[in-house]
């Protein structure tokens, strides 16, 4: 079992409201929100999100790692998001992958990027571009891990990418081995249930446009995501909504090279409900400016079976998920593994 947590009276919080200039942009605003509820129906909250310190997660001082991670037991239970702040990723990596992603984008051509459009489901790397009432974006996604497959036409890029995931795989790692112990187990606990080591990752970057040329007010529409965890980066903040649980829609705004993290469909389901994963969309409506950002979603290898621990499932709580292999949920909602679509209304029992 893990070392005992001792109760942290209250979580460090962000500041709800926007500070951080455009990293790539010289427009003075980004987006702005009018109107009310009934006016607005994509209208969201300022509420306040937990941050976490990662270096906290790890420190000597054992007054300040319990604090922090009784911090990130909240976070996990009564969120199922946080900010992730003072981690060990620099910011020039940062900075170097938004530009690249910006650049590719930008520069590369229609008839370049048209080579990555979907040719079957196996696809490793798949470009595309949606405008539409329900979808508004250009996407790349690339699987990540355990092997990478990044656009072999572009080296520089390509190199970009593989540093930044190698560099946020540690994290989500040290976020695996940090979790667990909130569980109360020992720090492995999660990095076997799943088989991390040979963990599928897909990396997925979004440019979202303005509104001016977007078809309608949804970049993307409402969605869970599997995996253990999903990391997201972005270069300006807005458009981002989470649902929270207490069933309202928040406005997600990153402090400036921090990471947002949420929880997978498959913790929610190893851990039968105890930690969940939370609904998500993009709103374009109010889109001042592009806005780019970059997504990894962390799973199980493909072949590990994954269904709730029995350290979770007793009388009162009965199994809420039924079991099957990661490859086996990916494939459950469109027979697709580089597209990651959740399956857990599959897989859900009760």
């Amino acid at each position: 079992m893990a070392e005992t947590i001792p109760f942290a009276s209250q979580l460090h919080f962000s500041e709800p409201k926007p500070k951080v200039a455009p990293v790539y942009s010289n427009a003075s605003s980004q987006f702005s929100v009018e109107g009310n509820h009934h006016a607005d129906p994509y209208l969201a909250s300022d509420d306040e999100i937990p941050s976490i310190d990662y270096s906290l997660l790890f420190c000597e001082d054992t007054d300040q790692r319990l604090h922090a991670l009784e911090c990130l037991r909240q976070a996990c239970q009564e969120y199922g998001f946080f900010y992730l702040v003072n981690h060990t990723i620099p910011d020039k990596v940062f900075d170097g992958v938004l530009k690249g992603v910006s650049d590719f984008f930008d520069q590369t051509t229609l008839e370049e990027k048209m080579i990555y459009r979907k040719k079957c489901s196996s696809d490793k790397i798949r470009w595309d571009l949606n405008s539409s009432a329900g979808e508004n974006r250009e996407y790349l996604k690339v699987v990540a891990h355990p092997q990478y497959y990044f656009p072999p036409d572009s080296p520089g890029f390509s190199k970009i990418l593989e540093e930044y995931g190698k560099e946020m795989r540690k994290i989500v790692i040290g976020l695996a081995r940090a979790v667990s112990k909130t569980l109360g187990f020992e720090e492995h606990f999660i990095e076997k249930a799943f088989n991390l080591k040979s963990g599928f990752d897909v990396m997925a970057m979004n440019l979202y446009p303005p509104n001016a040329k977007s078809k309608g007010a949804i970049g993307l529409s409402e969605h869970t995501d599997p995996s253990f965890l999903i990391t997201l980066v972005q270069d300006i903040d807005g458009g981002f909504q989470i649902l929270s649980h207490k069933g309202n829609w928040i406005n997600v705004y990153i402090p400036h090279h921090a990471i947002l993290i949420q929880l997978g469909d498959h913790l929610e389901i190893l851990t039968n409900g105890k930690y969940k994963s939370h609904i998500h969309k993009v709103i374009v409506g109010n889109n001042k400016v592009q806005r780019i950002s970059i997504v990894g979603i962390h799973g199980p290898s493909l072949d590990k079976f994954i269904r709730p621990s029995n350290e979770f499932v007793d009388e009162e709580h009965p199994q809420k998920y039924c079991g099957m292999t990661y490859k086996e949920s990916l494939k459950a909602n469109g027979d697709d593994e580089v597209d990651v679509q959740s399956s857990l209304e599959q897989v859900r029992l009760v």
